[in-house]
């Protein structure tokens, strides 16, 4: 495989996997940001839990995405990463502020869905539906 593919696809990887699993659990733990703030008012109004207590929900959600991107499940994980922040902007949309962090959430979700696409090109060209480090591991 070419390596300039196989360089790009670790790096979304990490990229992705580490900093959701970071957010989520700073989300849980609620250290560097006050994140309920980034609720929509809508949300926090129809939501039969706190918001504080949604934003740990939240964390362990994205700490499970991230999981899955780092553990051998990347194509799922991408595909639930990209709809997952895809959620996140239009939440920040319907605050009425945030929109530059919503912009970005957009930009992450393009890159986990082109993490997803890479892990498709990677299994096909490997001729399985494996991932690389699973089959270096059978073939061990």
């Amino acid at each position: 495989m070419d390596q300039r593919i196989e360089t790009t696809w670790w790096v979304l990887r990490l990229a992705l996997g580490l900093t959701a699993f970071l957010a989520g659990l700073d989300k849980f733990f609620n250290l560097l940001a006050n994140w309920e703030s980034y609720l929509s008012p809508l949300a926090s109004r129809v939501l039969p839990i706190s918001p504080v207590a949604f934003m740990q929900v939240v964390g362990v959600i994205e700490m499970a995405v991230a999981a899955l991107i780092l553990l051998g499940y990347t194509r799922l994980g991408g595909y639930v990463a990209a709809i997952w922040l895809v959620g996140i902007a239009v939440n920040l949309v319907t605050t009425g502020q945030y929109f530059d962090i919503a912009a970005r959430d957009v930009v992450m979700a393009l890159s986990a869905f082109s993490l997803a696409r890479l892990t498709e090109y990677r299994e096909s060209v490997l001729g399985t539906d494996r991932e690389p480090s699973r089959i270096a591991h059978s073939r061990a």
